[in-house]
């Protein structure tokens, strides 16, 4: 399915509850390009780019990247992008950064994804990964052939700092504290979607469904008539 006007999206989720997965699904049956600031963010570190010396030397320091570094990355980021769709994934995460994408872009729907804490907490420390390739296993729904080993090389998986349960927890707290008063700004501009669920493939059909109306309703799209 190819969209006839350019949409513009945003997803928004904790760690862990299936973004990644929804965000795949979302580009391949809808045409849109999928961003993920956190890519974006690696890439600058690595290619040693000014904005990514300048991110690196704040992470370093135990700092926050300020709101308009980040800010001016997507948004140069998106500048390569302005012919097609896309989602935004993993930006914004202040107020401040969705009042500047505002500035930039008309936002036709943000995309909530809503996963109970608990379930999202038994996902991610039954999460074991292959550090050279980056596949991940899970040991309850897509656990290893051999437990504790890759399937491709026999290497030993490891598991994610992040992934023990004591920083999972504190993960999950931060973003909530953090991403609550931008769900708010988006609530209160009529556009988000909230969806929620325990499980990502009964999540996704609901969100294929609402994403199909909105291209069925053609100049909804386009016009912005959701949120004015």
């Amino acid at each position: 399915m190819v969209l006839r006007v350019l949409f513009r999206a945003v997803i928004m989720g904790p760690p862990g509850s299936g973004k990644g997965t929804i965000s795949d699904r979302i580009s391949k049956s809808f045409g849109l390009k999928h961003l993920s600031s956190g890519d974006v963010l690696r890439a600058n570190i690595k290619a040693k780019t000014e904005i990514g010396l300048l991110m690196k030397s704040c992470i370093d320091q135990g700092q926050l990247v300020p709101d308009d570094v980040i800010s001016r990355l997507i948004l140069q980021e998106l500048k390569t992008m302005e012919q097609h769709n896309w989602l935004l994934d993993g930006f914004p995460r202040t107020v401040t950064q969705a009042e500047s994408l505002d500035s930039a872009y008309h936002i036709d729907t943000v995309i909530n994804l809503d996963v109970p804490f608990e379930t999202i907490k038994e996902r991610l420390t039954s999460r074991w990964i292959h550090p050279a390739s980056g596949r991940v296993y899970n040991t309850n729904f897509n656990p290893p052939k051999i437990p504790g080993l890759d399937d491709v090389t026999g290497e030993p998986l490891t598991q994610r700092n992040d992934d023990t349960p004591e920083t999972v927890t504190k993960r999950l707290k931060a973003y909530e504290t953090q991403t609550q008063p931008v769900l708010d700004y988006y609530r209160n501009k009529g556009i988000l979607e909230t969806f929620s669920g325990t499980e990502t493939n009964k999540i996704w059909p609901h969100v294929h469904a609402f994403l199909s109306k909105k291209v069925s309703d053609g100049g909804g799209m386009a016009s912005g008539k959701a949120c004015q």
